[in-house]
């Protein structure tokens, strides 16, 4: 009866064991559910069963600083196991609001479970712990950026250059650094003024020594009087901080510390332009400029077509403003103006110059005065409007018929003249010849061009075939090019394991030269939304995907922060599992 009992309550436990099991768990869980925009979160799935074909969300409000990580846990307590399985993110929000981290799917036994949204709100910043051993604040007290204006009270239409500068003080070092967030100007015509190389240089700061880089710049012109205000700039950024760690011969070890670190915004109050003084043709020019009229040919005969050109040369807002226009004598044709900039934009501002040329044609004989044309623009250097008047043009037409409504010539008096010479320059007397008419149909021409076709299709077909025949032949040794360049630069990778710069370049060449091989795409096209999307549709196993990603993501962390001998040995491994797992494509 004992024994029975036992069996009987073994059965129990057994089938609760298995019951148990047949419940998939499939959850989100965060870190917090409110924080700062300067803390991090972190993001959980986890499954009480193995799964397969792993999809995580996009995260497309926050950036994803380190993940995913995987972990498998499996235990025995009190004659009952347990399974968990558990992917994790490290993510940086970008912008303060409420955002959802979105499903999550996996696979198990052919059937897709989903996790559910979490709701997480994110704040300003907040104070943290200071600790003077913390390494975070440790980088928060040894980097500032800034946004440096070269004037913060301009006229409208003034430039106005706003440079970015990231100091950072000679006890950290910078190694590694990427805009998250250009603003955006509002309110200005603007233009970014590219960095091709950051550099490193020396200055001040708070009265004490420091280093910067200059990150970003642009020059400015306000389109609106009042106060404006510059939108912040965000960075990522990897630093090297001390820590409290000795090296063998006594030195402080560094410790690589990421952060997010935004510029405070900045706000410029704007002038409007004086009404006293502002002539009736000021278009808007704003700056210090030049001013000129010219025409060509200025003997000409009627019928044909002579050139004017206005030009405005100089320093200012070149591509803000019209260009003054002027009136001619309506027997003068004028065709549409055609506007041509050689402008040269810096950091201090536009330069260079503007020309509107006009075609113009005189129907009559005469003298044609081009009255003068004035330009108005705001003096900067002045703060004060001036006016600049071109010379006046005189245009000879020496030839073809004179209007009898009224003359334009003003040295003399017109001629009278008939108006029975006016077209005495068109022909009015033809020579036609007849022409003469021939057969073709059934002429030799007829079945030339009739056959010829017919026989030149097989040689296009066959020509088509063997390119065709050349261009597999072609795609297929490139294929093989790159899966030799691909070895090569595995065996390079291992030669030059202990310098992490070195080490994941060579690695990373090696993986894009396997998928460009097997994709049969160029590097180009290799990108990471582009390559999982591939893998995909190729039916590949999620875990392969997340590896492939996992990998590319080390090569380009490396860029910025030194690896240990350790990580580069097992991701050395890693690359080649996932080569042999790749060749099946």
């Amino acid at each position: 009866m004992v024994r029975l009992l036992t069996y009987c309550l073994l059965f129990l436990i057994l089938t609760h064991d298995v019951l148990a099991q047949d419940g998939v768990s499939f959850e989100t869980k965060v870190s917090k559910t409110q924080l700062g925009i300067n803390e991090r979160l972190r993001v959980d799935f986890i499954m009480n069963q193995d799964g397969d074909n792993f999809v995580a969300p996009s995260f497309e409000q926050f950036l994803l600083v380190g993940g995913p990580n995987q972990s498998i846990s499996n235990s025995w307590i009190n004659g009952r196991s347990s399974y968990s399985k558990t992917y994790s993110y490290y993510l940086s929000p970008k912008s303060k609001g409420v955002f959802n981290i979105d499903q999550a799917t996996i696979e198990v036994d052919g059937k897709v479970y989903k996790s559910q949204p979490v709701k997480v709100t994110v704040t300003a910043a907040v104070d943290q712990p200071k600790d003077p051993n913390d390494p975070e604040y440790v980088a928060d007290q040894n980097i500032e950026l800034v946004a440096e204006l070269s004037n913060a009270n301009p006229y409208l239409n003034e430039a106005v250059s706003v440079v970015y500068k990231l100091y950072v003080s000679n006890d950290v070092y910078l190694s590694g650094l990427n805009i998250l967030d250009q603003p955006k100007y509002n309110n200005f015509w603007s233009q970014i003024i590219p960095i091709n190389k950051l550099e490193i240089e020396q200055g001040t700061f708070k009265n004490q020594p420091y280093n910067y880089v200059m990150v970003s710049r642009a020059v400015l012109y306000p389109q609106k009087e009042g106060e404006l205000t510059i939108e912040p700039l965000s960075l990522d950024i990897s630093l090297e901080v001390p820590s409290q760690r000795r090296n063998m011969f006594g030195g402080f070890l560094r410790q690589t510390v990421r952060k997010t670190i935004t510029a405070p915004s900045r706000t410029i109050r704007v002038k409007p332009l004086p009404e006293v003084g502002k002539p009736e043709n000021f278009n808007g020019a704003v700056g210090s400029f030049d001013f000129s009229m010219t025409a060509t040919p200025m003997v000409l005969k009627a019928g044909e077509a002579f050139q004017v050109k206005l030009k405005v040369a100089g320093k200012g807002n070149l591509k803000l403003f019209k260009m003054p226009e002027f009136q001619l004598p309506s027997s003068l044709e004028v065709y549409e103006p055609e506007r041509k900039e050689n402008i040269n934009t810096n950091i201090s501002g536009m330069s260079g110059d503007v020309t509107v040329n006009y075609t113009v044609v005189p129907a009559f004989r005469g003298v044609y005065p081009l009255p003068n044309v004035n330009f108005s623009y705001f003096n900067l250097k002045t703060n004060s409007y001036q006016t600049i008047s071109s010379e006046s043009i005189s245009i000879d037409v020496t030839d073809g018929p004179v209007n009898n409504a009224a003359s334009e010539d003003l040295r003399t008096k017109p001629k009278t003249t008939s108006n029975t010479g006016a077209f005495s320059g068109f022909k009015n007397q033809t020579t036609l010849q007849p022409i003469l008419t021939q057969k073709f149909f059934n002429s030799k021409s007829f079945w030339t061009w009739l056959l010829v076709p017919l026989l030149i299709l097989p040689l296009v077909l066959l020509l088509k075939q063997m390119k065709n025949a050349r261009s597999a032949d072609l795609i297929g040794a490139k294929s093989k090019a790159d899966w030799k360049k691909a070895e090569r630069y595995l065996k390079e990778a291992k030669s030059v394991m202990g310098d992490s710069k070195l080490f994941y370049a060579a690695l990373e060449r090696a993986l894009y030269n396997v998928l460009k091989s097997k994709l049969k795409v160029s590097i180009s096209a290799l990108n990471k939304d582009g390559i999982q999307k591939i893998l995909t549709d190729k039916k590949f196993n999620t875990s392969t995907i997340a590896e492939l990603n996992s990998l590319l993501q080390s090569c380009e962390f490396a860029r910025y922060t030194p690896s240990a001998l350790d990580s580069m040995t097992k991701d050395y491994g890693r690359a080649r599992i996932l080569i042999v797992e790749l060749s099946k494509i």
